[in-house]
């Protein structure tokens, strides 16, 4: 356990403040046991994952930041006769689960290559891309519930939407299962290099970033109408919308969350003039923001 820990050294983006307590839990045990301890005294929990789609307050967080690691950072393969089953914990990181599948020959994971998140944010994000999502393959969920009880929830229990999966309130997705398909190595690796290419072609590297900043509005694309509104290169401190793809905002070196939200609103506020589109964040704020900020 740390207090007063820095999180921007835990998110992609790189910025953020300090959360009052940082807590590493390594069992389903630990974990029941830590989420009844900080339900009885009613301190606040935030799961972070790999950092993600999150943008944590220059003022950080009250409360405590639960990290899921050990076991729940493992995998088990299960043989069936049609598919095999990928037990996987929620901190497990997707991209590595992506390269472990192709190596023994089994697909349906490859849309997932380059996604910065663990399995259980992509779970709750219902993450996707290239005509594929984490909906397609689930077959069940376990997790545990803030007063520290298990939950366990085939695909009938989950409802899936548009970047989102919802589950009982106030769930920590703690394993999931993905059901998988045997394939030829050899095809599975070219899809999923394909789908790098791609990824390296219109995505931004080489800073951090929080991944997309904005879900793609009915019929249409973010980063079109970003774009469109003359705003690559906008910044605002060292925040940056990417020349490369108009829906990521880059931290130029020394960014403050400060920086990201102001350029986020102001992002949002020139599409909506312009175009008459408000555009929703994918990206969560998490933490102290003030008592004029909302989202």
């Amino acid at each position: 356990m740390a207090t007063a820990a820095p999180l921007a050294r835990h998110t992609s983006i790189k910025v953020g403040g300090p959360v009052d307590w940082l807590l590493a839990v390594r069992t389903p045990e630990a974990l029941e046991a830590c989420l009844g301890l900080l339900e009885r005294y009613a301190v606040p929990v935030l799961i972070l994952g790999n950092g993600s789609n999150v943008l944590v307050s220059d003022l950080g967080i009250r409360g405590a930041v639960l990290r899921l690691v050990g076991s729940f950072r493992g995998v088990k393969w299960i043989e069936g006769e049609q598919q095999v089953i990928a037990d996987v914990g929620a901190g497990y990181p997707v991209s590595r689960l992506v390269r472990d599948a192709i190596r023994r020959g089994l697909g349906g994971l490859e849309f997932a290559e380059g996604i910065p998140g663990s399995v259980g944010g992509s779970l709750v994000m219902n993450a996707g891309a290239y005509g594929s999502e984490m909906e397609k393959l689930v077959l069940s969920v376990e997790g545990v519930t803030r007063s520290g009880q298990r939950l366990a929830l085939d695909r009938g229990a989950l409802r899936f939407a548009y970047r989102q999966t919802e589950l009982p309130r106030a769930t920590v997705v703690t394993r999931v299962r993905l059901a998988l398909t045997q394939e030829d190595t050899a095809t599975a690796d070219e899809r999923m290099r394909a789908i790098m290419a791609q990824r390296k072609a219109s995505q931004p590297f080489g800073h951090p970033n929080c991944g997309s900043v904005f879900r793609n509005p009915p019929g249409d694309h973010a980063g079109r109408l970003i774009e469109a509104a003359g705003l690559k290169g906008a910044r605002r401190g060292q925040a940056e919308v990417s020349m490369h793809h108009a829906n990521f905002i880059l931290n130029r070196g020394g960014a403050r969350a400060e920086d990201v939200r102001g350029l986020i609103q102001h992002v949002r506020g020139e599409v909506a003039r312009l175009f008459g589109v408000t555009l929703e964040t994918e990206v969560r704020f998490v933490g102290e923001w003030g008592r004029h900020w909302s989202e």
